[in-house]
């Protein structure tokens, strides 16, 4: 009789897990954070370059892909964006979800890239952007996709 008391409180207890629904404020506010490390690595960008940026805001394990190729590691992504602070680029999310658990959430949005070619002209290109953001032990957001 024992066994089968402590059987049944054990799946009651997953069950009762398996249903709690986060507070939607909490919600809100991890998205906020999300929102808001978004912008602050897009200021970095703007005031201080995409190397700059691309480092702080990578966690030590993200991943880019870029020109159909993976860079993964923040070492390689220092190595890939190493020299490239004079291009100009722009962008904003438009729209973030988090994880019930607020340890990742995504964003995307539209950017641009501005830069100038060998002969002077600027060539400017658009897309899609989305990127993965992960929760670090500090509380703060880093991408590990982009």
């Amino acid at each position: 009789m024992t066994k089968t008391i402590f059987i049944c409180l054990y799946f009651i207890c997953i069950l009762c897990s398996c249903n709690t629904t986060p507070d939607p404020a909490q919600i809100d506010k991890w998205k906020q954070e999300i929102v808001n490390a978004e912008h602050a690595f897009a200021k970095l960008v703007s005031e201080e370059g995409i190397h700059k940026g691309f480092t702080t805001f990578a966690a030590d394990d993200a991943v880019l892909m870029r020109n159909n190729q993976f860079i993964a590691g923040k070492s390689a992504i220092d190595t890939l964006y190493n020299g490239t602070n004079a291009t100009n680029l722009q962008w904003a999310p438009d729209f973030v979800d988090v994880s019930a658990s607020g340890d990742l959430g995504y964003t995307y949005g539209s950017f641009t890239v501005t830069s100038v070619d060998s002969t002077g002209n600027t060539i400017e290109n658009r897309g899609v952007f989305h990127t993965v953001w992960q929760r670090q032990a500090d509380g703060t957001w880093k991408y590990v996709w982009d």
